[in-house]
């Protein structure tokens, strides 16, 4: 789960940067993006021991995922948003539909490795934020009380 995360964050960090270094064209990103998937889930097969099908499970969830993800970013980029808190949103969503859509098709051996190899502490700190955002939403609608 760390390393998922830390493409996510890698995906931020080259959005908002790519005018900055040498841009990359959406070949070469959507190529860069693949061999993270395929890394990914030769990795989580080696580690939980994955049969087929749910490596075939896996990639699809990570593939569709990871570009819902790119494209909410994107978007958010292309609108000027500057509020960082946003895209942690956007990032913990689809964070939280990975970690729901695992635990579909991961056997219960296989979703306490998955647990213990990060994703319990990614969740309970997802958990955390959201929570944090449920109250600032409602103190703005109290007034601040």
């Amino acid at each position: 789960m760390k390393h998922l995360l830390s493409l996510i964050a890698a995906s931020l960090l080259a959005f908002s940067f790519a005018s900055a270094q040498q841009p990359q064209t959406p070949e070469e990103q959507e190529k860069q993006l693949m061999e993270y998937i395929d890394k990914e889930v030769e990795r989580l097969s080696n580690t939980l021991k994955m049969e087929y099908w749910q490596e075939f499970y896996a990639d699809s969830v990570l593939v569709h995922d990871f570009h819902a993800m790119q494209d909410e970013l994107k978007e958010l980029q292309a609108s000027k948003v500057t509020n960082a808190d946003m895209y942690q949103q956007v990032q913990d969503k689809w964070s939280e539909n990975i970690y729901n859509a695992f635990h579909k098709f991961l056997n219960e051996d296989q979703w306490k490795k998955y647990l213990k190899g990060g994703a319990a502490r990614d969740k309970k700190a997802r958990d955390k934020r959201a929570e944090k955002a449920l109250k600032a939403a409602a103190e703005l609608k109290n007034g601040g009380k």
